[in-house]
């Protein structure tokens, strides 16, 4: 069963449905509760499975097991789509719930907080991470904004990967104050390079 569209009423668990614990995914031997996220099969083969969050977990008397979901969304699924500071494994936790047959859930993932995912040493392809609130309806995000270094809205985990190519450290990369990107300002960044040594430390935030 297909991830409905935005806007759309999930259908209702009806009565005298039994509340299960957990589910064992078809041919595996991994199991999903409550409160698990879940990938689950697009409607379209070729296409990245959807992420979701299980609410609820049901049986009928024929032993249909129904999951309960609450939508992760792609950013290309929002409105305004994909920024340059959206990361490749960001998702929207949505107002989006959902009821499906639990035979669409393909396997498990873990969705971080952006703050837990800039902290893991590797990034597993079931690693994802998230950082705002999504209303399918209105297009509206909670928070409706975030920290950046630069006026392009660069965000701090893209530009932990440039820093890597200056000789910077992360560490050293929290140390700053400001920062000006690549493609804003050569010669600024040129200045910059020369002159982050010198700066004093900062308690600035940095968006982590």
């Amino acid at each position: 069963m297909a991830k409905t569209r935005p806007g759309v009423s999930a259908p209702k668990l009806k009565a005298g449905k039994k509340d299960l614990h957990s589910y064992t995914i078809r041919g595996t031997n991994k199991i999903v509760r409550v409160g698990d996220c879940v990938l689950m099969r697009p409607s379209d083969i070729g296409n990245p499975p959807y992420v979701a969050r299980v609410e609820k977990i049901e049986s009928d008397n024929r032993n249909n097991v129904k999951v309960r979901v609450r939508w992760y969304y792609l950013p290309e699924e929002s409105l305004g789509g994909r920024r340059q500071f959206h990361g490749a494994k960001e998702l929207f936790l949505s107002d989006h719930y959902d009821v499906q047959s639990a035979q669409t859930v393909e396997g498990k993932c873990i969705v971080h907080s952006f703050k837990n995912y800039t902290k893991l040493e590797n990034v597993g392809a079931e690693d994802y991470y998230w950082r705002f609130e999504y209303k399918a309806a209105t297009g509206a995000f909670t928070p409706d904004r975030v920290a950046v270094y630069c006026k392009c809205e660069m965000m701090i985990l893209w530009f932990n990967v440039r820093v890597a190519r200056i000789g910077m450290t992360i560490e050293e990369a929290k140390m700053l104050e400001h920062f000006v990107c690549f493609e804003c300002s050569e010669d600024d960044f040129k200045q910059f390079q020369n002159g982050f040594h010198a700066s004093p430390v900062s308690d600035a935030k940095v968006g982590l």
